[in-house]
């Protein structure tokens, strides 16, 4: 037996001849069953290099600033939801509260303005707020009120639509001009000094404005100029065509003359009527408050201070128991419904009227008939004269029996 036979190999097979001489021997692995039953381990992959580009300085530059960009991104997101939250949250305040916003301010004033009342619980979030709604500019001077819990955002739409408090001032038909601006320097809602020029007699509108605090007194007076000229001539436009009015200065004088002989309002018709039917005559008008225009001015006559007997011999300009027409100018300011009247007057033949007593006039077409209703109001007057001492009389006599005995 040859010695590959006595140790148990295997003849060689014609293939394994073939094999080159140096070719490396194959081992033999001896595994028990349960070893060749198992799987076989997978092999693993070659290692990857890392890629140059990877390891580019440049590279991770950009990627460093990518990550600041995208926390820069979050925390700015995160900032505008909370401002947004701070600014449409309810605000502080517990009641309704007025605050002044001066012309002129800006921005940051006006929100650091806020913040010191109390108003808003923080400024800058208040100035973020209006300036991301696009709003800076858009801030409007005046008085405003404030409801209770008003968020900034309301408080930022309040003052964008300009809706400020107004305050009223009025100027009743009948006033001079001296005592119009008289309460307009007074008003303590407006600012400013009164202008150097003055208004014309009754060139002022007789009406109630509104204006918000700060506005100037010139301001008011030229808005009032404005108004009254603008009534004046639309109503002079549509007057009647057959006036004894030579120009609208004359037409306004005779306005202001029929604001002052009545406050009944069906009555300024028909006293304008008497006042036309007399310039058409050649008549002189005779209105008593010309005589106290003449005496007293723009101020006006004293409460106190009755018209006496010889006031009516007093010469002045506008004395129209003297002078021939109508006086150089307006004694007051006329209301619209004066200024109609004369313009489109009651078609009469009255020439004259006088007090009835119930604070209306009765009217007469001859002068016997006037007399007698002068005769009448007389006695009306002497009456309530009479029962006026009665009255002081008795409670003269009330005080005195009232009074303790002395010791």
């Amino acid at each position: 037996m040859s010695t590959e036979h006595q140790f148990g190999r295997r003849p060689s097979s014609p293939e394994a001849s073939a094999r080159p001489q140096n070719a490396k021997k194959e081992r033999l692995i001896l595994q028990s069953p349960r070893q060749a039953l198992r799987p076989e381990a997978a092999v693993a992959p070659p290692p990857r290099r890392r890629a140059k580009a990877a390891r580019n300085q440049i590279v991770v530059f950009f990627n460093f600033l990518l990550t600041l960009v995208i926390l820069s991104l979050v925390a700015v997101g995160g900032a505008l939801y909370y401002g947004k939250i701070r600014f449409e949250e309810p605000g502080p305040i517990v009641t309704a509260v007025t605050h002044t916003v001066r012309p002129g301010s800006n921005i940051s004033q006006i929100a650091q303005s806020l913040e010191s009342r109390g108003i808003v619980s923080n400024s800058r979030i208040f100035e973020a707020g209006v300036r991301v709604h696009g709003h800076e500019n858009d801030l409007k001077a005046g008085e405003y009120e404030f409801k209770a819990h008003a968020s900034m955002k309301d408080i930022m739409d309040i003052l964008v639509s300009g809706k400020a408090i107004l305050h009223p001032l009025t100027v009743v038909e009948g006033t001079t001009v001296a005592q119009a601006l008289n309460r307009i320097a007074e008003n303590e809602f407006l600012v400013g000094d009164m202008p150097g020029e003055l208004p014309a007699e009754g060139m002022l509108v007789a009406d109630t404005q509104k204006f918000s605090r700060g506005t100037t007194r010139a301001e008011l007076i030229d808005k009032m100029i404005a108004q009254q000229e603008a009534v004046i001539e639309e109503v002079w436009a549509n007057r009647s065509p057959d006036l004894p009015l030579k120009d609208i200065n004359e037409f306004v004088t005779l306005a202001s003359i029929v604001e002052k002989e009545t406050g009944v309002p069906n009555e300024r018709s028909r006293v304008a009527g008497v006042f036309i039917n007399r310039l058409k005559k050649g008549m002189r008008l005779q209105s008593d408050p010309t005589i106290i225009y003449g005496l007293f001015g723009g101020e006006g006559k004293p409460a106190d201070r009755p018209i006496y007997r010889s006031d009516l011999d007093k010469e002045t300009p506008y004395n129209t128991y003297l002078i021939e027409g109508l006086p150089p100018g307006p004694i007051a300011i006329p209301g619209r419904a004066a200024l109609e009247a004369v313009a489109n007057p009651s078609i009469t033949e009255d020439l004259y009227f006088v007090a009835d007593g119930t604070g209306g006039h009765v009217f007469a077409r001859t002068l016997d008939e006037h007399n007698e209703n002068v005769r009448r109001w007389r006695e009306i007057e002497k009456q309530r004269a009479e029962e006026a001492a009665r009255a002081a009389e008795d409670a003269a006599g009330e005080a005195t029996e009232e009074q303790p005995a002395q010791n």
